[in-house]
């Protein structure tokens, strides 16, 4: 398990600051910091998929997930319309890191990339936990008409900004920092979203959202990373992730 503490230097920013709440839903000013990061870490060595298993699943991972040309594939027929090879996870868990990978979608799919997942007893997908960025072929399935559920969003919560999403059938770049709830989404080079959890913006979208009366809903600072199965075919490569 990456826990924050271990191997951490911490500089105090001066004049950098962000927004949390109070228990009385005061916003306080807390210290924003400088880290060093840790060293780089392979969450795929691009051969098998060591360090993953299913969420839920007892240790197991489901045979839908396979590894093709180097990236993890989610191995479904066009017409599958139920979950097959479920919700992936990272065997560790993560609390403040820096995470990179590229992912491609199919025509007019849908997949997901979480963080903070806990596997709940009598829960079988990850994002009753995990706060999910958007993956996704905006041109072409109902959720890209929505910004909040568009590509590279947060997803029903924060819209991106000045995103560049590439063709179905070519990769993107992502680029996820979560730093004591300070987080920032990136997409091809581009910071398009940003957000603190705990936050009272945060707080309030969270009230008037479909996640309002979700008891496990973005609880966990530490937990795993998952990759979403939607029923639709999706790649991910060059999977790393360094502790903050």
């Amino acid at each position: 398990m990456k826990r924050n503490g271990i191997g951490r230097a911490t500089i105090v920013a001066a004049g950098l600051a962000a927004l949390t709440a109070c228990g009385d839903g005061t916003p306080q000013a807390v210290e924003r910091t400088e880290v060093t990061p840790g060293e780089w870490t392979a969450l795929f060595n691009g051969e098998n998929l060591d360090g993953w298993r299913s969420y839920a699943e007892d240790g197991a991972l489901n045979p839908q997930w396979i590894v093709e040309d180097g990236a993890i594939v989610l191995d479904v027929d066009e017409g599958t319309d139920e979950t097959t090879g479920g919700d992936m996870i990272t065997v560790d868990q993560y609390e403040n890191f820096e995470l990179e990978l590229e992912w491609k979608i199919s025509e007019g799919g849908n997949s997901g990339i979480f963080f903070g997942v806990r596997e709940i007893p009598g829960h079988q997908v990850a994002y009753e936990s995990g706060i999910e960025m958007q993956v996704l072929d905006d041109d072409r399935h109902v959720d890209g008409k929505t910004p909040e559920t568009s590509a590279g969003a947060c997803y029903g919560l924060y819209a991106p900004e000045g995103k560049v999403l590439r063709p179905v059938g070519e990769y993107n770049k992502v680029r996820l920092l979560v730093n004591d709830g300070h987080v920032e989404h990136w997409l091809n080079g581009n910071k398009i979203v940003e957000y603190v959890i705990g936050s009272d913006d945060w707080n309030e979208r969270i009230a008037n959202s479909k996640f309002s009366d979700w008891e496990h809903f973005a609880r966990y600072r530490e937990g795993h990373i998952g990759l979403q199965d939607h029923t639709d075919r999706v790649w991910f490569r060059n999977i790393r992730i360094r502790t903050l």
